[in-house]
């Protein structure tokens, strides 16, 4: 179709082509990507010309270091000169074995066994399958996962089914997927006194709801600190020290979910290192290759990985067809690299200061009703449902792309995004806000 001008490229889109989240009936018009570089993505127009944006959403939060990095251009061509792809089962290379010494040399401590996986849903799925054969395999079966209300943990069925079942994306589905006991979501600030009176109420209903249901318990599931697509809410590190120490008194399994915090997204390594205990088993995704191939990662401990093991099946009874790619491993051993060589950490905090200052002129519009920021996280909360076509094309107009859902304009930009460009990213975002609800 390299003949097709814009316009035909777009109509054939709009005719043919299903987008996230998007009807067939009344499709919403996308934006056409000619090519990215850096922290921008340049729009084709449709007089053929080119419109440059920063890119605020690192493509979904995964793409930490922008696009057409020379480090994982390099490592992703020299792979291909190896080999693609080969099956996993029976097979390893090492590309595969290199990523998972460096995840395990990463990981909280206690993580020993890593199963790789497609994406990040799946690693979700592959760890609420891997907790429910733990206990199988112990004579005593558990079939339900704890959580906590407002959470997001992918679009595949167990992960749907610990999402939010009534106020989040999948809640169409309730009654079709299994049952599981949520908590109410924490009370927000991730500096709440762990006396805090909303903190110590919240406590209290969540034990006495884990005790009414602990004997049904496989694992507790949560997203630390920051829950994403579920709504941005930050919430504080005393949570997930109450939900460890349920789990561990009831015999359940910890599952963190840090497939969009982990890798410095929200400051540390991991979001859940704000806490005192380390989880069961760790779900890693998205920023895992630097935005460049899909690749997930679910790690366990030695107790979770034998206990499965030691089941009537002999293991984990799942296999990706495309599970340890090596092209993605390679990328991801790359990407690796980059984070450690560029001082992560302070890069995400450089980021912090730019989008806390950035956005704080939203909270004197009338129609935002917060502004928060945790890492490279900057959230304009609004006190009404985004109109997000009209805020992306304003959006757009002022240089910055941004996919707003809900109630909230967000932005997660690539750690490398410079000062100069944290600054126009948050005066488009801010502007665009503006200019559409006021």
């Amino acid at each position: 179709m390299d003949d097709l001008d814009p316009d035909a490229l777009l109509a054939y889109d709009r005719e043919h082509v299903w987008h996230p989240y998007s009807s067939a009936l009344a499709p919403t018009d996308a934006y056409l990507v000619e090519s990215a570089e850096g922290v921008r993505l340049r729009l084709r127009a449709p007089d053929g010309g080119a419109h440059e944006v920063v890119d605020a959403m690192s493509s979904w939060w995964c793409a930490v270091h922008g696009y057409r990095v020379p480090e994982l251009d390099a490592a992703a061509r020299d792979q291909l000169g190896r080999m693609s792809h080969v099956m996993f089962g029976g097979l390893t290379h090492e590309p595969a074995v290199g990523l998972v010494r460096r995840l395990l040399a990463l990981a909280p401590a206690g993580l020993e066994h890593v199963f790789l996986a497609d994406s990040g849903s799946v690693s979700v799925e592959v760890a609420m399958k891997a907790a429910l054969q733990f206990h199988l395999a112990d004579g005593r079966p558990r079939t339900r996962f704890f959580t906590v209300r407002g959470g997001y943990h992918g679009d595949t069925f167990s992960p749907m089914s610990v999402t939010d079942p009534v106020g989040g994306m999948h809640a169409l589905f309730r009654g079709v997927l299994p049952e599981h006991v949520f908590a109410p979501r924490p009370p927000a600030g991730i500096d709440r006194a762990d006396d805090d009176p909303e903190l110590v109420a919240w406590e209290r209903t969540t034990r006495d709801l884990f005790a009414q249901n602990a004997s049904e318990v496989a694992a507790v599931i949560v997203e630390p600190v920051l829950q994403g697509a579920g709504g941005m809410h930050v919430y504080a590190p005393r949570v997930l020290d109450v939900l460890h120490e349920l789990a561990r008194e009831h015999g359940a399994l910890v599952i963190h979910d840090e497939i969009a915090t982990g890798f410095h997204r929200t400051g540390p390594r991991w979001a859940g290192d704000r806490a005192a205990r380390t989880p069961d088993i760790l779900c890693v995704g998205k920023a895992l290759t630097g935005g460049y191939l899909t690749l997930a990662a679910m790690l366990c401990t030695r107790e979770v990985a034998e206990g499965v093991s030691r089941g009537e099946a002999g293991g984990l009874m799942h296999g990706p067809t495309f599970m340890g790619n090596p092209l993605a491993c390679a990328v991801a051993n790359a990407n690796l690299d980059l984070l450690a060589a560029r001082d992560t950490e302070a890069e995400v905090a450089r980021v912090e200061r730019g989008l806390a200052s950035g956005l704080a002129p939203a909270a004197s519009l009338a129609s935002v009703a917060e502004v928060r920021t945790l890492g490279a996280v900057g959230v304009v909360q609004l006190r009404e449902p985004v109109r997000v076509a009209e805020v992306t094309a304003a959006a757009v107009r002022r240089g910055v792309w941004l996919r707003p859902f809900r109630d909230l304009v967000y932005t997660m930009p690539p750690f490398v995004t410079s000062d100069a460009d944290l600054a126009l990213l948050t005066a488009g975002l801010v502007g665009a806000v503006a200019d559409v609800h006021g």
